[in-house]
Parts: C-alpha cells; structure tokens; sequence
C-alpha cells in the first residue's frame, strides 16, 4: 500500500495496460486510453473523492496529469462511463429511472 498518489497512478497505469486493450473501439475518438482513465479511477478511490472531484484534483495537480500522459483533463462524465465499462455493464452515469426490463423476443 501507497500513500504516494504518483506511486498509484504508475502502477495502476502498468496493470490497466496489462490488463486492458487501449481503446474499447476502433472508432474511438482516442482522446484518452483505457490505461489512463483507469488509472483515475484508481485515483478517485484513492481520494475518496467522486468523479468531478478527481477531475478537479487532475485540474489541481499537473504532476498527476503528467504521470498519467493527460494532455487535458477528462470530463467528469467520460470517468463516469469509463467506470461503467470497468465494471462491465453497470452504469453509474444513467438517471435515476429504473432500469427497463430486457426485449422480448417474438
């Protein structure tokens, strides 16, 4: 265990990229790869803090940003998604409307 939030981001960086493929698509705008936004994922846990507060803390901290190979800082709402994918289908990003019930097939 680290208390160095730099000392995090490179290791969670080395496994995301031993672990994920870079982009989900091949059409992917590739403004951030899945190696970087995992890594402030990591960071965010790390902080204890929500989305718009690591994406504040990235704004904050250009030592971070530079660590992580981030030219611009993600947008609360990629973070958000990107946790959706980690977590392979949940989505803490939709609304607070119940999920809709599977199609039925006809």
């Amino acid at each position: 265990m680290t208390k160095s939030p730099r000392a995090l981001a490179r290791e969670a960086l080395r496994v995301a990229r031993e672990a994920l493929p870079p982009y989900t698509s091949a059409r992917s705008r590739k403004d951030y790869t899945q190696h970087q936004l995992f890594a402030v994922l990591a960071l965010k846990t790390f902080f204890k803090t929500d989305y718009r507060g690591v994406a504040q803390l990235l704004r904050d901290f250009a030592e971070l940003r530079e660590e992580l190979g981030l030219a611009k800082v993600p947008h609360y709402s990629t973070l958000c998604y990107a946790a959706g994918r980690v977590k392979k289908g949940s989505s803490p990003c939709s609304s607070s409307a119940p999920p809709r019930a599977p199609a039925r097939a006809a």
